[in-house]
């Protein structure tokens, strides 16, 4: 059977490329420690999962809304007044399963074919593939390690040309965990009215920011900002439910009609026990949400202790999310056991091959000659793998 066009141009995730490899050496009986997956390693809070069975019972197993559960859509709404003092209609949000799915959705919604989304890279590794599922092209626009891998007005006025219509941001970032303060964002913020663009914001890591540091939520910098900005979140990251599949955006009334329409059409709704669930995340105790971010503080901190002994590699302090992005440029076009390794995807997989420590290649975010780790893992496991990424690197002749 012939595949459609676009599809044979989709490129796989290579996420799940190398967590499928590590899986296959596992099997193997090999003990892999595997850090490619953006995974929280944390079992799903008991509260949570009470409320699911709770939902079961209740016989809320049935089809709801095509946009999510009035009361869902409520507390996201409650969410967003209290912490960042927006104010939201719940009419505005679309629940969906997951915040993959939402991004989905938007963009379908927003682009017609041409259209131009600006993704700063390094960027998540959906971001580009969905654009073009959307029938986008998407704009990406290299962003430099010296300014913590964070677009700038300058980057972002010279990208604009005819076709652009989307500006898609992710802060606290997946790849780097570096994070946009509010006066860059105010900067950034400056060019998108300037220049008439709608900015997605995807804020999935919103709740895991390290001490020290203060997340800021874009439409809160300006107030012409909320007119023209999409919202993309969900609790896989916050409360360790990336299984559950729940995620939301929240956008202009009219945008949020259309998607709630496409929806209708493609999933009827989000899973219903999930959505109780997700309530319950949202509106129960959040002492777990605290207790999971001050382990990946620990997490964290021993990383960016071993990355920063390495010699001649570099990583971005991170302000928030799971991930270091470090610089193996310098290990690049040498020998490792004979084998000479020119780029990052050859790196990865000789890393994984002979010391058993899955990574991701920097070349699949956009950023060739960097590594990214997850840390969602725990404090011995990561101890062992990093000792081990140590000694792969001192075998570079």
């Amino acid at each position: 059977m012939k595949i459609s066009q676009v599809l044979q141009r989709l490129e796989p995730s290579a996420t799940m490329a190398m967590a499928a490899r590590a899986k296959e050496l596992k099997a193997a009986g090999h003990r892999v420690l595997d850090f490619s997956l953006g995974e929280p390693d944390f079992a799903t809070p008991e509260h949570i999962c009470q409320a699911a069975i709770q939902a079961m019972k209740d016989g809320h197993t049935h089809y709801t809304q095509a946009s999510g559960i009035p009361q869902l859509k409520q507390a996201i709404v409650r969410h967003y007044r209290q912490r960042h003092g927006l104010d939201y209609d719940p009419q505005q949000v679309v629940v969906s399963n997951g915040a993959k799915h939402a991004l989905h959705n938007v963009l379908t919604a927003l682009l017609d074919p041409g259209d131009e989304v600006i993704i700063p890279a390094p960027y998540w590794v959906s971001y580009s593939e969905l654009v073009k599922l959307a029938s986008g092209v998407p704009r990406i626009v290299p962003t430099q390690e010296a300014q913590g891998f964070k677009l700038t007005p300058e980057e972002l006025r010279r990208a604009i040309g005819p076709c652009a219509r989307v500006l898609l941001l992710c802060s606290p970032s997946n790849p780097t965990g570096t994070m946009y303060t509010r006066e860059e964002l105010g900067q950034l913020a400056e060019v998108v009215l300037e220049h008439d663009l709608v900015v997605v914001a995807d804020e999935i890591y919103e709740h895991l920011v390290y001490p020290g540091w203060e997340f800021v939520s874009f439409p809160t910098v300006h107030p012409e900002l909320v007119e023209r900005t999409v919202l993309i979140n969900g609790v896989s990251k916050t409360y360790a439910m990336t299984g559950w599949r729940i995620g939301w955006s929240i956008s202009p009334p009219e945008v949020a009609r259309a998607i709630a329409a496409l929806q209708s059409q493609e999933t009827s709704n989000p899973c219903s026990i999930s959505q109780y669930a997700a309530l319950a995340a949202l509106e129960g105790p959040q002492e777990c949400v605290q207790e999971m971010l001050r382990q990946f503080t620990q997490r964290r901190n021993l990383v960016l202790e071993h990355i920063r002994r390495w010699p001649g590699v570099s990583c971005p302090e991170m302000a928030g999310a799971f991930y270091a992005f470090f610089n193996i440029r310098q290990y690049l076009g040498r020998r490792y056991e004979g084998q000479l390794i020119e780029n990052s995807q050859q790196w990865c997989l000789a890393l994984l091959e002979r010391h058993h420590v899955a990574t991701v290649m920097g070349s699949a975010f956009g950023a060739e000659g960097y590594v990214r780790l997850s840390y969602a893992a725990g404090l011995e496991e990561l101890q062992e793998g990093l000792e081990r990424i140590e000694a792969f690197l001192q075998s570079a002749e």
